[in-house]
């Protein structure tokens, strides 16, 4: 029996597969907080995090996948931490953030340290049962 919040699971895996839509739908956005230090152009990296994130939704959405989709969005989470940060210096270096955009910065970033970890747990309870 596992011992994850079912709500919480397909949370995740909602706004996952709705984000990585968006990323299609309106990819300007996206594209503005690709780092420009990231080779290649920020459409690419834009519509390959898109895919991954549709997909992995999909995973954690399927309990016989849940393991491999808590693995792909923890690898996923990881992979765009830094056009999370970049967004945040961006935004905060221009000196014209508002203060509900400072908040949405330093709560966001931390944010993604449980959720990470909640991810990984998907992944590592089914390999724990393995053992």
């Amino acid at each position: 029996m596992s011992s994850h919040n079912p709500a919480l699971t397909y949370s995740m895996a909602a706004a996952l597969s709705a984000m990585g839509v968006l990323h299609f739908a309106k990819p300007k956005p996206f594209e503005s907080i690709i780092p420009p230090q990231l080779p290649g152009s920020a459409r690419f990296y834009n519509f390959t995090s898109g895919a991954w994130e549709v997909v992995t939704g999909a995973l954690l959405a399927n309990p016989s996948t849940r393991p491999a989709g808590g693995l792909s969005a923890l690898a996923l989470l990881a992979a765009v931490w830094p056009a999370n940060f970049y967004q945040a210096y961006r935004d905060l270096e221009s000196g014209k953030a508002s203060t509900g955009k400072k908040i949405y910065h330093a709560v966001r970033l931390p944010l993604q340290i449980p959720v990470m970890r909640y991810a990984w747990s998907l992944y590592a309870e089914k390999n724990a049962k393995r053992r």
